[in-house]
C-alpha cells in the first residue's frame, strides 16, 4: 500500500479560511490553494497507509477527550529570518492547541514524533515568497481578527499533486464552548482599516 503524508490540524471556517487563503495567494504564495488554512496540530508526516486506521482511531480518542475551546486570531508575526514565513498569530486557544498537538504526538500512539522547531501555534499566511512579498503580507494582515468556537479538529493527506485533502473531521467530546472574549469596535472576521 505504501507511504502516505499526512498533517492533523485545525481548520480556520468560513468565511476566515477563504478570506485568508485568497490573501495567501494574493502575496504570490504559490502552495495557498493547495493547504486548507488551518493551525496544524501534526506537520506533513510520513506513515504506511496501512496504519492509517489506527491513526483514525488514535485521533478518535484524542478527540473524544477533548473539550471545545474558544480560538482567536489577531494579528501578524514571523518566523524571520529563522524561517521565510509570515502568519497570523493565535492570541486566544494557542495553550488548548499546544496541549492538544502534545496527545497528538504522544509517544504511546502511532504519531510519536519530534519537531524540527518549537511548537507555535499560528495561521501561515506567506511561505518562502520574496521579501517585499513577505513585508506586504505582514503589514496587511496586521489588523485581521477572527474568532470562533474550536469544535474539533481533521486528519489530511497530501496528494501526489501537492494539494491537502480532509480524510476524515473529529469533534471533541465536550458539548459546552466556553464564551469567547468580546471586543467592541473590532469586526470578526476582517481587517479593520487603520
Amino acid at each position: 500500500m505504501g507511504i502516505v503524508t499526512i498533517g492533523v490540524s485545525i481548520a480556520v471556517p468560513e468565511p476566515h479560511g477563504s478570506l485568508l487563503q485568497e490573501r495567501r495567494a494574493g502575496f504570490g504564495d504559490a502552495a495557498a490553494h493547495g493547504i486548507p488554512t488551518h493551525v496544524t496540530l501534526l506537520p506533513p508526516t510520513e506513515v504506511a497507509a496501512a496504519d492509517l486506521p489506527a491513526v483514525e482511531a488514535y485521533l478518535l480518542q484524542v478527540a473524544t477527550a477533548g473539550r471545545p475551546f474558544p480560538m482567536r486570531l489577531c494579528g501578524t508575526g514571523t518566523f524571520r529570518p529563522l524561517s521565510p514565513v509570515v502568519y497570523v498569530r493565535v492570541v486566544q486557544g494557542a495553550e488548548d492547541c499546544s496541549r492538544l498537538q502534545q496527545q497528538v504526538r504522544d509517544s504511546s500512539g502511532p504519531l510519536a514524533r519530534d519537531l524540527q522547531f518549537p511548537y507555535h501555534p499560528h495561521v501561515t499566511v506567506a511561505h518562502g515568497i520574496d521579501d517585499a512579498a513577505m513585508d506586504r503580507a505582514f503589514a496587511e494582515l496586521a489588523d485581521f481578527v477572527a474568532e470562533w468556537p474550536c469544535t474539533g479538529f481533521a486528519l489530511y493527506e497530501q496528494g501526489v499533486d501537492e494539494v491537502w485533502r480532509k480524510l476524515r473531521e473529529y469533534t471533541f467530546g465536550g458539548s459546552v464552548v466556553p464564551p469567547q472574549g468580546g471586543h467592541p469596535g473590532i469586526e470578526r472576521g476582517t481587517i479593520a482599516s487603520r
